[in-house]
């Protein structure tokens, strides 16, 4: 996955991507297969519960709380540096101010799409309500506090300033901690002084630190995976496949409506191009993204695209493609969203209007700077997880399927760039040559 505009891609993210998936995969079918067979033969023998409570869910929280002790370092460092990276707006002016106006438009279209759809559809609907009391009484307690319920929507625009932001990341209060990441990106940005770019490159070093510690946690995934699935199977046996079935198909939908009615509206209302055109011209970076499943890699096929078939400005496709591999990850906003609120229904926790409105102010924030990182929505769906009262267990089951879903994810997010750059380009002069691209 990409990372921070104009750092070089760190040498952990890239080896054995695939065949840590496959072995994700492998886990996911590991633990469900044998978790299946120990409900179908015991059933809730006290020898079967007692293993899982010894052995199987203690190894899988180990796994989640590693996740989510690199929450901090992770939403400050990345949208800290995701906001940065914008440069300074006034210098930018004009194309800085689109690029931006129509990544938060774009992006909230695609988390409501997916929330809309998990409301519409309800893929985590199905278990009995016995099944859905055992689990609630034998899961994790949420790391972080709910929203109040009672707060009114004053409190809550009030309540997203910190006046103490130690005491917003002891409390888990991670919307103050978020706003405060982008006030500090925000002010790196315009203040063009060399103890700023010091802050930024401590930043800079913070993020790569969180992220091969993210990419060593990772690397455990599959024997976590096989131990959160092994403790759901084992206590709720095969109606969790219909379930999970369920949930891929509702994400890849969601993404399908993103990117062929939403970004065909886009490019062709506000871009002046004929979705055709346009989506003929992007054929070679939209599967490049779905072979690789990294936008980072995809960034000089989508800038060789943009110049080259889709005829754009270089300075302004140059800028916004750069800038979009971090800041404009629809996929993975929408992926999010959909996640949590699919995990809602499949506890049985229901989300009040407020939650739900929060969860999608979260993931767009959260497209901003996390995405875009290798395994960076993990601690982004667990943090939303806590937040809102959830059960972390959950996300073994979404790990299991996370390859698929993120070469469709990336797909829609490298295509999303290249349909930004298309909006912006529009009305904008040509500039001088640049430095021609290398072939990709």
């Amino acid at each position: 996955m990409e990372i921070a505009p104009g750092s070089p891609a760190p040498q952990y993210c890239r080896p054995m991507r695939i065949q840590h998936s496959y072995r994700m995969l492998a886990g996911l079918a590991l633990g469900v297969t044998l978790g299946v067979i120990a409900h179908v033969a015991f059933g809730d023998a006290p020898a079967l519960q007692q293993f899982v409570r010894l052995v199987t869910e203690p190894a899988g929280k180990i796994f989640l709380r590693l996740l989510f002790v690199l929450v901090l370092p992770l939403i400050i460092s990345a949208l800290a540096l995701g906001v940065s990276g914008l440069g300074d707006v006034r210098a930018l002016g004009r194309i800085g101010l689109k690029t931006l106006a129509y990544t938060v438009v774009v992006s909230s279209i695609a988390v409501l799409i997916g929330v809309a759809l998990v409301n519409a559809l309800q893929p985590g609907r199905g278990l009995s309500p016995e099944l859905r009391t055992r689990l609630l009484a034998q899961a994790t307690a949420a790391p972080a506090p709910a929203p109040s319920s009672g707060a009114t929507g004053v409190d809550f625009v009030v309540g997203l300033v910190p006046n103490n932001i130690i005491k917003a990341m002891s409390d888990g209060d991670m919307l103050a901690v978020m706003v405060f990441a982008l006030l500090l990106g925000g002010g790196i940005a315009a203040t063009r002084t060399e103890y700023a770019r010091r802050l930024e490159e401590m930043l800079q070093g913070l993020y790569e630190v969180t992220m091969r510690l993210l990419d060593m946690v990772i690397r455990l995934a599959p024997i976590g995976v096989a131990c959160l699935t092994f403790t759901l199977t084992a206590r709720l046996g095969y109606d969790i496949l219909r379930q999970l079935g369920a949930y891929v198909f509702t994400v890849v939908l969601a993404l399908a409506i993103q990117q062929f009615v939403v970004y065909s509206v886009s490019v062709s209302w506000l871009g002046g191009m004929s979705p055709r055109t346009f989506f003929r011209g992007v054929r070679e970076a939209m599967l490049t993204a779905f072979s690789t499943a990294s936008s980072n890699a995809t960034l000089p096929t989508s800038l060789a695209v943009a110049e080259r078939e889709l005829k754009l400005p270089s300075h302004v496709s140059r800028f916004v493609l750069t800038v979009g591999s971090t800041a404009n990850q629809n996929g993975t906003a929408l992926f999010e969203g959909v996640t949590v609120l699919f995990l809602a229904q499949f506890y049985g926790i229901p989300l009040t209007l407020a939650q739900q409105v929060t969860v999608v102010f979260i993931c767009i924030l959260g497209g901003i700077g996390t995405a875009g990182v290798p395994a960076g929505s993990l601690p982004v769906v667990a943090m939303i997880l806590g937040m809102v009262g959830i059960p972390v267990e959950g996300i073994g089951m979404i790990l299991g399927v996370d390859r698929l879903l993120d070469m469709c994810r990336t797909t829609l997010n490298v295509t999303g760039d290249l349909a930004a750059a298309v909006v912006v380009s529009r009305g904008e002069a040509p500039a001088p040559p640049l430095h021609p691209l290398p072939e990709p």
